[in-house]
């Protein structure tokens, strides 16, 4: 069996009186692409807010690797192995691709009595950026600035840099938004060399891209979860295809 590495139990989160998200649970395992459907509104990017951390659920439970991680604020679930990507690119474009995976890899090795030591020329940090740029497919463009690479090489970038942090759990909001054909197929591509040593979440609306790569699809409907299965099930699914996809696909 897969290794679960995260699990959500009836997460909810409330403004006032509206549920954002409302008895959300979700089992995330390595080696599995865990897609997240829905329309806009659903409460997508707020679940993936709650088990990032960006936000504070108002009930349920979050535990990684069987730790309780409800509690914990964004950076120590960071520190603890979660990585996200956003639905807008957070990069830093006036340095080079090299440095935007260098200082992600450097947050995962303290040097706080360093203080006079330059942190360009710690060897374990460089290789574990030039590998991460390695797998995201970035090698050859580790020297050039971040602002000058195209959309789709800087939504590459962005992933690399959560490599760089030694994520296991990754949590990807839209990674193949505003792509044309090409670049989509490489994020893809992408997304399955990362599968076998990560959990992912895939909150996507390519539905090609989706049933081409998910292990397992969850559709949510006004904060709510609708349904839950394999690929197979959610096309077979009259209540999915009646509130979500309006059509068999």
């Amino acid at each position: 069996m897969a290794e679960t590495l995260l699990v959500a139990e009836r997460l909810t989160r409330s403004f006032g009186g509206l549920f954002a998200n409302r008895d959300v649970s979700i089992t995330l395992a390595r080696g599995e692409v865990h897609a997240l459907l829905g329309p806009n509104g659903a409460g997508k990017s707020t679940f993936i807010n709650l088990l990032s951390g960006d936000l504070a659920p108002s009930g349920g439970r979050i535990t990684l690797r069987g730790l309780d991680i409800t509690a914990l604020p964004q950076h120590r679930r960071s520190q603890l192995g979660i990585g996200r990507s956003y639905q807008r690119t957070n990069i830093f474009p006036a340095f080079t691709v090299f440095e935007n995976c260098r200082l992600a890899a450097q947050s995962r090795q303290p040097r706080a009595w360093h203080w006079f030591a330059d942190a360009r020329q710690d060897a374990p940090v460089r290789a574990r950026a030039e590998a991460a740029l390695a797998r995201a497919g970035l090698a050859e463009r580790a020297n050039a600035v971040s602002a000058t690479l195209s959309h789709g090489e800087q939504r590459q970038l962005e992933i690399a840099m959560v490599l760089a942090t030694s994520a296991e759990v990754l949590l990807l909001d839209e990674p193949l938004a505003g792509m044309g054909a090409d670049e989509s197929a490489r994020m893809v591509e992408l997304v399955k060399r990362l599968r076998p040593d990560h959990a992912i979440l895939l909150v996507e609306h390519d539905m090609d891209a989706v049933f081409e790569v998910a292990d397992r699809i969850t559709v949510m409907v006004e904060g709510s979860v609708l349904e839950s299965g394999s690929p197979q099930q959610i096309r077979a699914s009259t209540a999915v295809r009646d509130a979500y996809l309006g059509e068999p696909v």
